[in-house]
């Protein structure tokens, strides 16, 4: 007699043997084809793509290392502190008049308590047999819900953020003249957001190689530029005029010998 094959429960003579008692599963041999040993087979199988998947996680780190930023800069006013992008969601959540502020514990703890505490509590909430999702219709609307609100948040944290990508990079250091009348004047109202080798920040580009005029820096300045606001200079037109050449003057690209 194969294993499994005619065994009946034995118990109370009142109830009925009607062949199988509910809530016990089948015997593996009667599904013959579909079974195979845990050891070594199926764990051979499981050995080989858990290898193929770290293989492929080392080649991408080696084809994309880490981004390196340069060192903390305490006197940097400009940097703005961004969390790791799975966060950025609950960052941007903060923003919002109903979660900042006076309201910022709604923000911080109420939304996204109420979020995490629903999905614990989603196989207790949502005790139904049916596993397709168009006959759930309340657990799939709130899942896709709570999907679609996090990737909304995340993008508009990133588009609200021009500048994050290039926070904390290294930049090459300039070869300025930090003895010149130019550099005086650049120090008092350019170097907080341009750095003080003219390098950039993660406020203001960089102003070498830039490869404007005296008069084109003049008037970006009285202007304005992107997001960089007019009359940010405090000084006289005269100390205007040799803060632009001066700028302007490292703003050419080095000739090549």
């Amino acid at each position: 007699m194969k294993r499994g094959k005619g065994m009946k429960f034995v118990g109370d003579s009142r109830v009925k043997v009607d062949g199988r008692m509910k809530n016990i599963p089948k015997d593996y041999s009667e599904y013959p084809g579909k079974t195979e040993a845990f050891w070594p087979n199926y764990l051979l199988k499981e050995w080989m793509v858990g290898a193929v998947f770290l293989m492929g996680f080392l080649c991408l780190t080696i084809a994309h290392p880490a981004p390196l930023e340069a060192p903390a800069d305490p006197t940097a006013a400009g940097y703005i502190p961004l969390p790791d992008w799975y966060f950025l969601f609950l960052y941007q959540l903060l923003k919002y008049p109903f979660a900042s502020g006076a309201y910022n514990v709604i923000g911080t703890v109420v939304i996204p308590g109420l979020a995490f505490g629903a999905l614990l509590l989603a196989p207790f909430l949502d005790t139904g047999k049916e596993r397709r999702p168009l006959k759930r219709p309340i657990a799939s609307g709130l899942m896709m819900l709570g999907v679609i609100a996090v990737i909304f948040l995340t993008w508009e944290s990133i588009d609200q953020n021009e500048a994050a990508p290039d926070q904390g990079a290294i930049q090459e250091e300039g070869d300025i003249n930090v003895d010149a009348e130019g550099y005086e004047y650049y120090s008092q109202s350019c170097i907080g957001c341009h750095g003080d080798t003219m390098a950039g920040t993660g406020m203001g580009p960089s102003l070498l190689e830039t490869e404007k005029t005296a008069e084109e820096i003049v008037e970006i300045v009285q202007e304005g530029y992107n997001n960089m606001p007019a009359e940010t200079f405090t000084g006289s037109e005269e100390e205007l005029q040799i803060l632009a050449e001066y700028v302007a003057a490292h703003g050419q690209p080095e000739e090549e010998e």
